[in-house]
């Protein structure tokens, strides 16, 4: 039996969002972007009147304001679009268990075990796609197809709200005149490659020689063929079928350059007061801590260390990661933006392995004032308790992003 599989896409998610919250919106040139005082000034998502003027995602809000002086520049809501990908993956649990997250805005779903209850593939679709609709809003495309990647593809041929079929029989006629950049998971690089060999198209990738692709791609040319090919069997997972957690990190773009070292470690005690408290929520531990750093001239730099102990407070975790700092970094190097991320991480009731020559002490102590520290900030807000060095200008934004990387439960 072939698997029936749905690609659900938001249109325009962060703008359409943003539309609904604000029906005076609708009709404009609109773009979801940062602040350019933040220096966070890229255009993160577009309304289809702004599309329509040439702007893009990920371009630089100077340029998008020269193709189009009008445009309404709207600050992102990272909490608001959270809920409403909550929202709508409880829409599409209606139909079946296996949803699979692909960022926020999409997901896909098998419902191969659902067609008995609810219908076709197609007719699943349709009921998300005016689902979606009435109940959050905002319009989706769905693609259906037997694979991940045909599904995929379906969704991305008709936007907006539309559903595209792509069956066994419709392959070649609707697949393979499409370019080789269409299918997920090749990127400009690998177009290249295969321009190289004179593979232009999806129809050529499937016509290939597997062991030429191989030669030129490795191990990923063979499973590109498969999947231009529909070979793909790659399952779509359970919602119960969560990947183990293997970091947790908080990142940030400063609003100016950092220029000494207790600049960077005010940064670094802030990004480490958040992926703790993550830490926490999650009942996880750390291991080991990776920095990574960009310079004003937009260099990039990461390292990473085990810690000297396991653990989950923003002591440990702010300590190590400035010591990491000072020992790969000319501190006169002025630093744009700063990421820290806990990594190696284990359940907050693994055995530790201890040593004489730590402060367990001194440790426990820490962990208690950080769990102080949340509870005062839960209930009183996040200005009710911080830390005298913090009183200074950090530099941090205006606007901050707290977009914390964590496993599939957030999502729900």
């Amino acid at each position: 039996m072939k698997r029936v599989i749905l690609h659900s896409d938001m249109n325009n998610c962060y703008a359409s969002i943003e539309i609904q919250r604000n029906p005076a919106l609708r009709g404009k040139a609109l773009v979801v972007g940062g602040s350019v005082e933040d220096r966070h000034g890229i255009v993160l998502a577009k309304s289809v009147e702004a599309k329509a003027m040439g702007i893009k995602t990920g371009e630089a809000l100077w340029q998008a304001k020269n193709k189009c002086p009008n445009l309404i520049v709207v600050a992102p809501h990272y909490e608001v679009y959270l809920d409403f990908s909550r929202r709508a993956r409880a829409i599409y649990y209606d139909y079946t268990n296996q949803v699979e997250p692909f960022g926020l805005d999409e997901c896909w779903l098998d419902v191969t075990g659902s067609v008995h209850l609810f219908g076709t593939g197609e007719a699943m679709a349709h009921a998300i796609r005016r689902r979606m609709k009435e109940e959050l809003g905002i319009t989706v495309s769905v693609g259906v197809s037997f694979t991940k990647t045909f599904a995929k593809l379906g969704s991305d041929m008709k936007k907006p709200d539309a559903v595209t079929v792509i069956a066994e029989e419709d392959v070649a006629r609707k697949v393979y005149p499409l370019p080789t950049d269409a299918m997920i998971g090749i990127g400009s690089k690998t177009k290249e490659k295969l321009r190289a060999v004179g593979i232009h198209t999806l129809g050529d990738l499937a016509q290939a020689d597997p062991s030429l692709l191989k030669s030129r791609l490795g191990i990923n040319g063979e499973k590109l063929w498969k999947k231009a090919r529909g070979m793909e069997e790659d399952p779509v997972r359970d919602r119960d079928d969560l990947l183990p957690v293997k970091s947790v990190g908080n990142g940030i773009t400063l609003r100016e350059d950092l220029k000494n070292p207790v600049e960077v470690r005010r940064i670094f005690q802030i990004l480490a007061l958040n992926v703790a408290r993550r830490l926490r929520e999650g009942e996880l531990m750390a291991r080991g801590i990776e920095i990574h750093l960009r310079d004003k001239d937009l260099r990039s730099m990461t390292f990473q260390r085990m810690l000297p102990t396991d653990g989950a407070s923003s002591f440990l975790l702010r300590d190590s990661a400035f010591d990491l700092y000072t020992e790969k970094v000319d501190p006169a190097r002025p630093i744009r933006a700063v990421t820290l991320r806990a990594t190696n991480l284990v359940p907050s009731k693994a055995a530790v392995q201890t040593d004489f020559f730590s402060d367990y002490e001194k440790k426990k102590k820490e962990e208690d004032l950080d769990r102080a520290i949340y509870t005062i900030r839960r209930r009183y807000g996040e200005e009710a308790i911080t830390f005298l060095g913090l009183l200074n200008d950090t530099k941090m934004p205006i606007r901050t992003n707290d977009v914390i990387t964590l496993p599939h439960p957030v999502f729900r």
